[in-house]
């Protein structure tokens, strides 16, 4: 497939006042063409596994935005590392206008894409806002509150309570706690694999911060994505691996859905495969072109 020379175009946008910190895939020449905003795993930023599929995607013709969330990478917040849905699903919002208002887009032809937790993430945003008319998932997470309180059985309460504390500390003090992303010991993303991308040179860039503030368990741990499915009736496209996180969850989320709906499943050695093998990023974008050109 011939490939689109793009260039690239730093933006900063605001969400209740805060700077967000952004970065424009724009096929040379492109007009009115089709956009993408990009949702990304937790913890991470912009130059990680969204911006690979940023730049494939451009490179197959279409306009990608990228970003960093707030609390995280180039953009502000306060505090630090902070992993909110809510507040992600507010900056989604917030970027599909970037993308609206430029002119290279056709503002009814406006996509997202979402990997892993960003997935999850994205959904709501999908859920209720007109101006998304077409949406892929790769590799998503898409959690479940019951699942999550049966996979940490008698630690679920405790570990909620933590988080109400470090956030009640947080506004007292302005500290706020915070434990290694990935690593030795307690961490927020206890997975071998994890730390091979994030932990290593493999995913290392020096927009990426190796931690994750304890009171955001507040809000991830009974986030609700497969809620959203239910509402979801733009064309939808899920792409997944048995070897991927959470294959039950990514059926379940997709049974519900309202709308038009595909769900491609491909071979992956694990999980984070989909953030940065070749072959595994220019499958899923081939299949996200195919469902983006037929549905924006």
């Amino acid at each position: 497939m011939e490939r689109a020379p793009i260039r690239e175009e730093r933006v900063v946008f605001q969400v209740d006042s805060v700077d967000v910190v952004g970065l424009l895939r724009i096929p040379l020449g492109a007009h009115a063409t089709a956009g993408l905003v990009f949702a990304g795993p937790m913890t991470s930023v912009k130059e990680q596994a969204t911006g690979n599929y940023a730049v494939a995607m451009a490179a197959r013709g279409f306009v990608t935005l990228t970003f960093d969330h707030r609390h995280f990478g180039e953009s502000e917040g306060f505090p630090r590392q902070y992993e909110h849905p809510g507040r992600k699903t507010e900056d989604f919002r917030a970027a599909l206008g970037v993308l609206e208002a430029r002119d290279e887009v056709d503002s009814h032809r406006i996509g997202a894409v979402g990997i892993c937790a960003g997935a999850g993430y994205l959904a709501p945003a999908v859920a209720g806002d007109a101006r998304v008319k077409a949406w892929g998932a790769v590799a998503g997470f898409f959690h479940d509150p019951g699942q999550q309180r049966q996979w940490m059985g008698e630690q679920y309460e405790p570990t909620f309570e933590r988080a109400v504390a470090a956030r009640e500390e947080f506004e007292d003090t302005g500290e706020a706690e915070v434990i290694p992303a990935v690593g030795d010991g307690e961490v927020a993303m206890p997975l071998a694999e994890a730390f091979e991308y994030y932990g290593t040179a493999r995913g290392r860039v020096p927009n990426y911060v190796n931690r994750f503030a304890v009171m955001s368990r507040e809000h991830t741990l009974p986030w609700n994505a497969q809620a959203a499915a239910y509402d979801i009736t733009v064309p939808t496209l899920l792409i997944h691996s048995e070897n991927a996180l959470a294959p039950g969850l990514a059926r379940k989320f997709f049974s519900a859905l309202a709308g038009l709906k595909e769900q491609v499943w491909v071979d992956s050695k694990g999980h984070i495969d989909f953030y940065d093998e070749s072959e595994r990023v220019d499958t899923a974008s081939d299949h996200l072109t195919r469902h983006f050109r037929a549905h924006l």
